[in-house]
């Protein structure tokens, strides 16, 4: 039982080629969310998005770093 429906909606996840960032982003896409997958590695990034694109969750990538101002106000 889907407990919530995020169809429709994006989520930009910080951190998010492994670890936690990566595991929210696989419950948000798994809840039908589009998930934007950022971090400072665009190889790690990559390799994400394929994982979680097998199994049919809408998937982008952005690579910049969150701590520079400049970085994340031109990506977002």
């Amino acid at each position: 039982m889907n407990r919530f429906d995020l169809s429709g909606r994006t989520a930009l996840i910080t951190g998010a080629s492994r670890g936690i960032g990566f595991a929210l982003a696989e419950g948000l896409a798994g809840a039908g969310a589009r998930v934007i997958l950022n971090g400072r590695s665009l190889s790690s990034l990559e390799e994400a998005a394929q994982r979680l694109s097998k199994y049919g969750a809408q998937v982008n990538e952005s690579m910049f770093d969150v701590t520079d101002a400049a970085q994340a106000a031109a990506a977002i």
